[in-house]
Order: structure tokens, then C-alpha cells, then sequence
């Protein structure tokens, strides 16, 4: 199988490649079994990638041209590419919704026989006093809902509707907080996380664990038109969040209100029994032992 990956020099594309990468060669016993291609707008910053053995093709996820020349013999698109924290609501719209829609369409017309949607927990919006399964429609209104959840929950609707209506092989992940590796977002947690009450939680997903969620969901047998959550095991409390960037707790945080204590929290139980996921790193702490912050 030959696989397009797109969004593939950024924090979670640039991770998850180098895996994508290892286990086509490791299942083929050290001899690909799949090749991978990667979508990008500046070919230096794929060297890394087409150093390991990925296809660098240069484009724009936005250019229809591009695109086609991209998926030229693919088999299989895992599609990470988005736009998010700080860029215009429009931009995020173009990207998270437009492209990926046009996407994949032209997947559908090349002949793609799987399409992997990467998208957010954040598409569930509001609390519903348990965890959010795939099954849940948004409640809009959460503080973290935006242009960003809005425009990649839209994504999921037109490329499922083509899985229904035009038989295009679709796979969604949704991602909780993605970390680890070096990755700035943990730092950039304290955005939110300074505002919160003391025990609001933050679930969250280490890129060992994304790449292997994204693997499973890539490859799996019946998994079309399914949405999957990937996550760990133990949400972090803002307090932790705090300990955890060695920042000192805001005044007053214990006694913030929370009105819904699972707010931002997802249920794993259909990727864990459908498709065997068992997080790495259940959670940040166990990360943290293991010096893969």
C-alpha cells in the first residue's frame, strides 16, 4: 500500500511518519511492505522524513493540482494537515473543512481505497456529566469550542457522508491533548489551565500513543465510517498540569466552580475492544518516569 500523509512537518505529522515508516518495514521482516508519501509545502523540512525512506511530494493541500499530483497511486491517505491555536477563523475553516473535503473527493477520484481522518475530542463541545463517546453529537458552547472543533467536526460530517454515499473507505481519529517528545503543547497547557478550578481536567495522549492509535485505525479490517477516540487512561488535573510545568497554584483555584467534572473527558472503550489500543503511556506521570516528556 502506498500512503499519503499530509500535515507531516508538524507536531504530530513529523512524529508519526518516522513510526508509520517503522512499522511498514518491520511487518515486511526489514523490507517495506508499504511506501509512504508525504504532502508538503517546503520540501527542506521533510529531509528528515525522506532521509528514513518517505516520498516528499511539494504542494498545497489547497491546491487542486497539487493534490491530485500527490495522490497519484496511493492507496491509503492518513490526513493530519490542520490549522489551529492563534490562526484566523478562516484560515482554520479553509484548512480543517475545505481542504480536507476537497481532499477527500479527490481521494475518492484517484481510486484511494482508505481515507484517515485525524480530528480532536474538542468537536464534543460541552459536558454531558460522563465521558463523551463517538456516538455524541457537539453541545457548542464550551470554552474551548471555536472555529478550530467547529470546522474539523464539519470535516468528519462530509467525508462520512461520503463514505455513506459514494463508498470512500473513511476512518476518523479523534485526539485528546497531544504531548511528550518535546512537544510545546504541555507548556502551552498553562493558557488554559491557569484559569481553570483546581481539579478540571485535561485529557490527554502522548505521540507514542497517537501513532499507535493512527496505526490501528490505518490498518484495521472493518473499520470503515468508524470514529475512534484516542486517549490515555488518566486525565490530568489543572493542579497537575501545574506541578508538572513548575508553576505555582493561582490563588483562589481550589475554590474556582465546576460545573461539569467531565467536561473534556472521552471514552476509549470502543478502540480499546475493536481495535486492541492499550496506551504506552496510560498517563503523563507514567511519561514522565519514563523521561519521554
Amino acid at each position: 500500500m502506498k500512503i499519503l500523509v499530509t500535515g507531516a512537518t508538524g507536531q504530530v505529522g513529523r512524529r508519526f511518519v518516522p513510526r508509520l515508516l517503522q512499522h511498514a518495514a518491520t511487518a515486511a521482516g526489514g523490507a517495506p511492505a508499504d511506501t509512504v508519501r508525504v504532502l508538503v509545502r517546503d520540501a527542506a523540512r521533510a529531509e528528515p522524513l525522506a532521509r528514513l525512506g518517505a516520498e516528499a511530494v511539494t504542494g498545497e493541500l489547497r491546491d487542486a493540482g497539487d493534490v491530485a499530483k500527490a495522490l497519484a497511486g496511493v492507496d491509503g491517505v492518513v490526513n493530519i494537515a490542520a490549522a489551529f491555536r492563534g490562526v484566523p477563523d478562516d484560515e482554520a475553516w479553509a484548512v480543517n473543512r475545505d481542504a480536507a473535503l476537497g481532499l477527500g473527493r479527490a481521494a475518492l477520484d484517484a481510486g484511494v481505497t482508505r481515507f484517515v481522518q485525524v480530528s480532536t475530542n474538542l468537536v464534543y463541545g460541552a459536558g454531558r456529566g460522563r465521558p463523551a463517546v463517538e456516538d455524541d453529537a457537539p453541545i457548542p458552547g464550551s470554552p474551548m469550542w471555536g472555529a478550530y472543533p467547529e470546522s474539523k467536526h464539519e470535516a468528519e460530517r462530509g467525508l462520512l457522508a461520503l463514505h455513506r454515499e459514494e463508498g470512500l473507505d473513511v476512518r476518523v481519529g479523534r485526539l485528546a491533548f497531544v504531548y511528550g517528545e518535546g512537544d510545546p503543547h504541555l507548556a502551552q497547557s498553562m493558557r488554559w489551565a491557569a484559569g481553570w478550578a483546581a481539579h478540571q481536567r485535561l485529557q490527554m495522549v502522548h505521540h507514542a500513543d497517537v501513532a499507535q492509535g493512527l496505526l490501528r485505525v490505518l490498518y484495521a479490517a472493518g473499520a470503515a465510517g468508524r470514529v475512534f477516540n484516542i486517549a490515555d487512561d488518566a486525565p490530568v488535573t489543572a493542579a497537575e498540569l501545574h506541578r508538572l510545568n513548575g508553576a505555582a497554584l493561582p490563588g483562589g483555584m481550589a475554590d474556582r466552580p465546576l460545573p461539569d467534572p467531565w467536561e473534556g473527558v472521552v471514552s476509549t472503550l470502543r478502540i480499546r475492544d475493536e481495535l486492541g489500543f492499550r496506551p504506552l503511556y496510560p498517563s503523563v506521570w507514567t511519561a514522565r518516569d519514563a523521561g519521554a516528556l
